[in-house]
């Protein structure tokens, strides 16, 4: 166990001495595509669990604040927001992919009180908004989020080539009924967001906020409305607006501002989804296919720990998850690991 934790430790390190070169070296030869590169990892078995949403991986960039230019980001962001003070805008693009499987993997028969198998293969654009306002003698930074993912549900998504590879390589049991997986559907959705950062509150070294968020999404894909907030603990909190998570849960933005050369933070958090449409759940949109009674009100609650070194952040968040369906028998968990550097 000890040989495997140093390997671990070793291949973060180098994964993230990459993303830093790699960074560098787009910098100098486009200006404009200064940003930040974030790698990020989720997977149940981080959590020592293997059923449900089991593996999500995601590739991001997003783009420098913006302050007067280029001509399109910013002439977007002032149509979106033609009430705000903007103070900078960003732009932003994503690839990721999502694996979902029933907690009895073994069996390649349809688990029919379980959720369905599905992988969600997906593009995602966004823009985002900075505003600065003062509210009660309190100077309060707003971070106003929009992002169009397009993608597709199914056999195309490669959910079973992604997470069957994967556990031959690290020599886990195959998945075996992925022959009932949803059917191939084209998936939308589109996310909007707002979150709150106000001046943290200062005891010595150590600085304490609170992040409130409110949005939701639409779309084939999701439909749903959620709130909630993060609790931060720690050293140079405008790093960000908290850890980055893949959607639905309680994600910040996937970039970085270095205020200094070393920052951290623990944080804690919560957020409580109302949802009207999950295809995982309600299956497909045009075709008849297995689904499971889905629960309105679900909730994810997070724990974790952030900390940034010159310009690159590594993050690791435990996410703990209500049940999701009707006859689900306990809520989930995974595991997040997001290596960000910015250049």
């Amino acid at each position: 166990m000890a040989g495997t934790g140093g390997g671990v430790k070793r291949l973060i390190a180098s994964v993230a001495v990459l993303i830093a070169s790699v960074s560098a070296t787009i910098a100098e030869e486009d200006p404009w595509l200064r940003g930040t590169i974030t790698v990020q990892i989720e997977n149940d078995r981080i959590a020592n669990t293997d059923r449900h949403y089991t593996h999500g991986p995601r590739f991001a960039w997003v783009s420098d604040r913006k302050e007067d230019g280029p001509d399109w980001s910013r002439a977007l962001l002032e149509m979106l927001y033609p009430f705000a003070s903007l103070r900078s805008g960003r732009a932003g693009f994503s690839l990721g992919q999502n694996i979902y499987t029933p907690e009895d993997t073994e069996t390649f028969a349809l688990v029919r009180d379980d959720r369905p198998y599905a992988g969600w293969l997906y593009v995602g654009a966004s823009v985002h908004a900075e505003t600065t306002r003062t509210r009660f003698g309190i100077e309060l930074d707003t971070l106003d989020s929009v992002e169009l993912n397009l993608g597709i549900v199914g056999s195309y998504a490669f959910g079973e080539f992604a997470q069957n590879t994967v556990h031959n390589i690290i020599n886990v049991a195959r998945s075996n009924g992925w022959d009932n997986e949803l059917d191939n559907e084209p998936g939308i959705m589109m996310i909007f967001e707002r979150k709150w950062r106000p001046e943290p509150w200062r005891a010595g070294i150590l600085e304490v906020d609170l992040v409130p968020h409110l949005g939701g999404s639409i779309g084939n894909v999701m439909t749903l409305l959620h709130a909630g907030g993060t609790v931060r603990l720690g050293q140079a909190l405008s790093i960000d607006y908290g850890p980055p998570l893949i959607r639905p849960a309680l994600s910040g933005l996937a970039t970085i501002e270095p205020t200094s050369d070393f920052g951290w933070y623990l944080f804690a958090g919560a957020d409580i989804r109302a949802v009207a449409h999950n295809i995982f759940l309600d299956g497909n949109t045009f075709a008849d296919s297995h689904s499971v009674d889905r629960r309105i009100l679900v909730g994810d609650f997070q724990l974790g720990a952030a900390a940034y070194y010159k310009h690159v952040r590594i993050a690791f968040t435990h996410v703990l998850r209500t049940r999701e369906f009707e006859r689900q028998r306990r809520g989930d968990r995974y595991g997040a690991l997001a290596i960000s550097a910015r250049f």
